[in-house]
């Protein structure tokens, strides 16, 4: 018989190599909002030493103004660091606490976003699409119909994870496959695959929001497109699909075992209760219909002759699209609302108005965490322009690797691996 090892032993186990040091390393890490309280306790110590040692850095300028901040003289721009304590900076930060705050962009961004897909995802559309989507998904083929469906389902948020993932399982077994492979595919794909989409969701406009604000400390003003991500994402399903489905059927579902080949009756009466309905699938048209609708609206707002909101005429080049992209969040909105709304009143889920409200009532009451957390981020953000500090790092840190003479290829991949690092310990890309 084999020997169980004890407990302690297991723990032991678990705490030594690398993934041990991060697990250890992750759970030493305080809450998220903390983080930031922390943060701005140290910078405000930092902008105090920078502001008594004189911390400068300057660089050549051909504007005729100075950007909020810094000094223009002879062509040389120049910044200088300022405390947090000083006179000026301790009274903007309690004047405009109410507007720091509502003016970080996340925070707007993920609002709009959320209203919308909480009538998506509460009126059951998401939940449905999910397990349409895997119907009758042909066996040879459903570990990459999984990994690609399971990038796809970030649009859905939670559902992703309560509903895609078990059902996965429930698939593998009625297909004959050990539903342990079918779990950690989806897994894989809803977690691991987690960047990767074949269109931008909220989840790229959450991230846009934090991207933008972070530019601006070194170019402020700077705007970028929300869906500028698109070809990136899209790569990473082109590359996470044929490496998930390898893995899976080669590695993963060999080491299991054989399952038996046929699914028990509790399996198929988890998968006939998994099974869209009648009416979810009217709405699932309905909601296509809706999604049409939408794209044909912002169709004709920017390509009908003479009535062009989304398009700025005057300018040229691709400044043209600047309104185009700005108004793809609302785009986003719209779609989510017009899809669960039309889905709801054909499933019967929605029956009045009181229910779509209501729907985003609890979809903004689930940000409740996010909130706190955009309170600290963002005041942290608009005390690191403030003490000028961001800019002196950019300016400083430019002209070291300059110095250093290392190739573009070097440093783009130092900069990936860092990321992939920190991603070790970060469990969350808003709160």
């Amino acid at each position: 018989m084999t020997e169980i090892a004890a407990p302690s032993d297991e723990v032991s186990r678990r705490q030594r190599g690398f993934l041990g040091f991060v697990e250890r390393a992750g759970n030493l890490l305080p809450e998220p909002t903390m983080i930031f309280v922390y943060l701005i306790i140290a910078l405000m110590a930092v902008s105090a030493i920078g502001d008594w040692a004189g911390w400068s850095a300057s660089l050549p300028y051909t504007g005729d103004e100075a950007p909020t901040g810094a000094t223009l003289e002879g062509g040389v721009l120049t910044y200088t660091a300022a405390s947090l304590f000083s006179e000026a900076n301790i009274g903007k930060l309690l004047v405009d606490m109410p507007r720091t705050m509502s003016g970080f962009a996340p925070l707007g961004l993920i609002l709009v976003i959320m209203l919308g897909a909480a009538v998506a995802e509460r009126s059951g559309m998401f939940s449905a699409l999910i397990r349409a989507s895997l119907a009758n998904a042909p066996r040879a083929i459903l570990t990459p119909i999984v990994a690609i469906i399971g990038m796809v389902s970030h649009h859905a948020s939670d559902a992703a994870y309560v509903v895609f993932i078990p059902l996965a399982a429930i698939v593998y077994a009625a297909a004959g496959r050990h539903p342990v492979a079918g779990l950690a595919a989806a897994f894989a794909a809803v977690s691991g695959g987690y960047a990767g989409n074949i269109t931008p969701g909220q989840i790229d406009v959450l991230l846009f929001g934090f991207t933008q604000e972070a530019a601006r400390i070194v170019e402020p003003g700077w705007t970028m497109n929300p869906v500028g991500n698109w070809w990136f994402i899209l790569s990473i399903v082109i590359v996470f699909t044929p490496a998930i489905w390898f893995i899976t059927d080669k590695v993963v579902e060999p080491r299991l075992g054989n399952w038996g080949g046929e699914a028990d009756a509790e399996v198929k009466a988890e998968l006939a209760r998994s099974e869209v309905t009648a009416d979810e699938r009217r709405g699932l048209r309905r909601a296509g219909l809706a999604a049409l609708a939408v794209i044909a609206l912002y169709l004709v707002l920017t390509l009908a002759p003479g009535y062009t909101p989304l398009i700025n005429e005057k300018v040229e080049g691709t400044a043209q699209l600047q309104p185009f992209y700005g108004a793809l969040i609302a785009g986003f909105f719209l779609m989510f609302v017009s899809c669960g709304i039309a889905f709801g009143t054909a499933t019967g889920s929605i029956k009045s108005a009181d229910d779509v409200t209501r729907m985003m009532r609890e979809g903004i009451a689930s940000l409740a965490p996010y909130i706190v957390f955009v309170f600290f981020a963002a005041h942290f953000v608009a005390m690191f322009n403030w003490s000028r500090l961001g800019p002196i790092l950019a300016i400083n840190g430019a002209e070291a690797l300059q110095a250093m003479a290392l190739p573009a290829a070097f440093l783009l991949v130092s900069v990936l691996l860092l990321s992939s690092f920190l991603d070790l310990f970060i469990g969350s890309a808003s709160a």
